[in-house]
């Protein structure tokens, strides 16, 4: 089992998006709990989440994990995974009315990060965390 989650691809270059994924999470995850009012449990309660101090605090937690865990490449098919399912919440709640409300453009130009996170959670998910990564140590 632990073989099938540390498999991962021979290619340098995913450090590259494993650094742009993770350090995007990680930020993003100390910043919900030092600033919680504008980023953390405030920003959930404002766009309608349901119990927003412990999705606040939630969501942070596994944004600090995931994102540790991806920038070292250790187990980082399975890091990327809240990574994903955080950015798929993240488009519909927020994305969602900006398109009903402003249009296609306003929501793409709005969301460009949020893909950019997706996608790269994605790629992650599917190729491991690469040549230089924890991961790779652990493979051979």
């Amino acid at each position: 089992m632990l073989q099938r989650i540390v498999r991962t691809s021979d290619r340098a270059t995913l450090l590259l998006i494993r650094l742009m994924v993770g350090a995007v999470f990680l930020s993003e995850g100390i910043q919900k709990f030092l600033f919680p009012a504008l980023r953390g449990a405030g920003r959930f309660e404002k766009i309608g989440l349901p119990n927003p101090e412990f999705l606040g605090s939630f969501v942070g937690f596994f944004e600090i994990l995931s994102g540790a865990l991806i920038l070292l490449g250790l187990f980082t098919r399975l890091a990327a995974v809240p990574t994903l399912i955080i950015m798929l919440v993240a488009i519909v709640t927020t994305k969602g009315e900006v398109l009903a409300n402003e249009g296609f453009w306003p929501m793409m130009h709005g969301s460009r990060t949020d893909w950019a996170m997706l996608l790269g959670s994605i790629y992650l998910i599917i190729e491991g965390g690469g040549r230089l990564s924890i991961d790779r140590k652990l493979m051979r």
